[in-house]
């Protein structure tokens, strides 16, 4: 399967996707897929590699490839500000499953892989899909590339036009740090949902303007995270944004 990216760069769906595990930075509310542990690292990764970067001012999405084979060899995506309407996350489709695959550029040149803009939360975020588009929902997916572990590209009429994560809570973590291998306590799914509702909906900018309701359910989330004894690296990872937010808005 040949795959488009940024109108007329393309790629080929190979049989071997990536072996490194997706890190959801909560922080920079950026899923990354790549080896590189520190920032340094990731400025020598992007200087050995080719694709789509950041460059200046501009922050699109990665997909970095080796310049000897052109495979894949690491990515990173950022989810959109604002989660869409419930009624539109519910017309995310299941099919078709998801089939692992790597990619192969088609062409060593560099291009642009602009960001999804509509972030649609499954039930009980036990999925998150990003759309490039809410319009992608009135037609059917033609497929889900697993280019990662719980992560997919989803293709429509041969373009890639958003992506997903399964099992977001799994691979919280700050930073580059890695996820931690454990499975993720009932706690903290409780406690990454609470968090998703403060940084993708109107209750943010209640946050922001001072509406009384909702600085205390921000006080609380921020208290069980404190307090959360369990799976200290993702509670830490959540309190990473969370505790920002308290400072910013609510003080000492």
């Amino acid at each position: 399967m040949r795959l488009t990216f940024d109108g007329d760069w393309t790629a080929t769906v190979t049989g071997d996707p990536l072996g490194s595990t997706p890190r959801f930075d909560f922080t920079d509310q950026c899923v990354r897929i790549a080896e590189y542990a520190n920032v340094p690292e990731w400025k020598r990764f992007l200087v050995e590699t080719f694709g789509s970067q950041e460059w200046l001012w501009d922050a699109p999405d990665e997909l970095r490839f080796n310049p000897a084979d052109r495979n894949l060899l690491g990515a990173a995506f950022r989810l959109p500000y604002e989660a869409a309407d419930a009624e539109d996350a519910a017309r995310v489709p299941s099919a078709p499953l998801v089939r692992p695959g790597g990619l192969r550029a088609d062409e060593t040149r560099d291009f642009r892989l602009g960001v999804t803009t509509e972030l649609c939360r499954g039930p009980g975020d036990a999925v998150l899909t990003c759309l490039r588009v809410l319009d992608v929902l009135d037609e059917s997916l033609e497929a889900r590339v697993g280019i990662a572990p719980d992560f997919a590209l989803l293709v429509q009429h041969g373009a890639v036009v958003g992506w997903s994560l399964t099992d977001p809570a799994r691979y919280l973590t700050s930073g580059f740090a890695p996820t931690d291998p454990a499975p993720p306590a009932s706690a903290t799914q409780r406690l990454f949902t609470e968090c998703m509702d403060l940084v993708t909906t109107q209750l943010l900018d209640e946050v922001r303007n001072g509406v009384p309701s909702a600085l205390a359910r921000l006080r609380s989330v921020y208290e069980a995270l404190c307090d959360q004894r369990e799976d200290r690296h993702r509670a830490d990872a959540l309190l990473s944004l969370i505790g920002r937010l308290i400072e910013d808005y609510v003080g000492g």
